[in-house]
């Protein structure tokens, strides 16, 4: 007779992917991005997170692509951040529903608060969503550090 799948392993990893969500769709944003050198290099002026797609215009659930600063729906309204991609290979957008920003060709959400080239733009957006500035939290990512510390970039 088989064991269930969950007696044969370690309860020291069990809870671990339990604390870090490994088992309910828990989505960690990466720390870099090779795909970097495509952002726009006027990012501190960017449409409003009110500003309907540019094609269809629907309201919502849109993306600025931060390579040529469309604002396009999501592949949850009519995809046109998604075709955007797939005419023009620029692969990098935010998520003017929640700030989110994600490599196309990673196909990763990126930590906006941590990848220093991104910045600028998650804190732009963030104070026309908002009004203010964003509480940026502290974090403390070995990887990055010892990258800068190196002189590493990954892009600009």
């Amino acid at each position: 007779m088989a064991a269930s799948s969950s007696s044969n392993l370690d309860p020291q990893l069990e809870e671990e992917e339990f604390l870090y969500g490994a088992e309910s769709g828990w989505v960690e944003a990466r720390t870099w991005c090779d795909h970097l050198g495509c952002l726009s290099s006027d990012l501190a002026h960017i449409p409003a997170p009110d500003t309907p797609c540019n094609r269809c215009l629907h309201p919502s659930e849109n993306w600025l692509c931060l390579c040529c600063k469309d604002v396009l729906c999501s592949r949850f309204v009519n995809k046109h951040m998604l075709q955007h991609y797939n005419q023009t290979t620029h692969c990098l957008a935010l998520s003017y529903s929640d700030l989110s920003v994600w490599c196309f060709k990673c196909d990763a959400y990126l930590d906006a608060q941590v990848i220093l080239q991104l910045q600028p733009v998650y804190e732009t957006a963030y104070i026309l969503k908002f009004g203010e500035a964003p509480p940026f939290r502290t974090v403390d990512h070995p990887d990055v550090e010892d990258n800068q510390a190196k002189g590493i970039s990954s892009g600009s």
